[in-house]
């Protein structure tokens, strides 16, 4: 996998992780104001987003080896694909 493939995996694993992490300990607060009641008392941003980081680089370094050792052998999986 080049570069820039390699970039573009880890992107996508990214995003699909944090929308995984968004919810954890998320809470609402006890009397919510107007307007906002759906809004947690503290998301925890930066927390979530290192967490988000951390997790990601785990499951992107897995898919490199896979890719390194042909465990699943993703070319030929592109060439069984017909147009």
């Amino acid at each position: 996998m080049g570069v820039v493939s390699g970039i573009v995996v880890y992107f996508c694993i990214w995003w699909t992780v944090l929308f995984a992490v968004l919810p954890w300990g998320v809470r609402q607060p006890d009397t919510p104001e107007t307007g906002v009641v759906g809004a947690p008392v503290n998301p925890n941003l930066k927390r979530k987003a290192l967490a988000t980081t951390i997790i990601s680089a785990i499951i992107w370094g897995i898919v490199q080896l896979m890719f390194y050792y042909d465990v699943v052998d993703f070319r030929a999986m592109g060439d069984a694909v017909q147009y």
